[in-house]
């Protein structure tokens, strides 16, 4: 379990990082587009299209890493005054209930519609868009990422259960 542990969270470490320099060449484009709609009134819609696609693939990308170091959404009812034992037992049913199924109900669905945008080469229908299958791509591959961080996330509060590891259970909420 350690090892697999080790393993995913540096793959979530690379796509994190993936996922920050998206978001940054999205701004970029961002502000290049605008600069050069209004300088020179000029536009282009498959730059537009990549700063949805970087944006997207910066949120299935950054996801599991947002989960490795807890700070993804939960509703915090009571959490914030549980023990740890209580926040990890919460997370393995958590994880077991909701994120790993979800994931995998999301993944294979989402497979089909992948498959047959990649066969028709589906492009936008804006003039001058872009092929559709690479970001359709990414709500598999994200969700199958955020499913192999989740087994890491249930293996780390697993040893914690069992005396054998860590696991920070520390969550700040956020501020109203």
């Amino acid at each position: 379990m350690h090892t697999y542990i080790r393993w995913m969270d540096a793959v979530s470490r690379v796509a994190g990082g993936l996922a920050a320099w998206a978001l940054l060449a999205a701004c970029l484009i961002s502000a290049g587009n605008a600069t050069v709609r209004y300088s020179f009134n000029m536009g282009s819609n498959a730059w537009l299209e990549v700063q949805w696609y970087l944006f997207g693939m910066a949120v299935f990308a950054g996801a599991p890493m947002l989960l490795k170091l807890n700070e993804h959404v939960r509703v915090d009812v009571v959490f914030g005054g549980l023990s740890e034992r209580a926040k990890a037992w919460i997370d393995v049913l958590g994880i077991l209930i909701v994120l790993l199924p979800l994931c995998a109900f999301v993944a294979t669905q989402a497979w089909p519609f992948v498959v047959e945008s990649y066969a028709q080469q589906e492009h936008s229908p804006s003039a001058g868009g872009l092929l559709r299958w690479p970001i359709k791509a990414a709500i598999p591959l994200g969700f199958g990422l955020l499913a192999l961080q989740g087994v890491a996330e249930l293996f780390r509060r697993i040893l914690f259960l069992r005396g054998r590891g860590q696991f920070n259970a520390h969550y700040e909420r956020p501020l109203q």
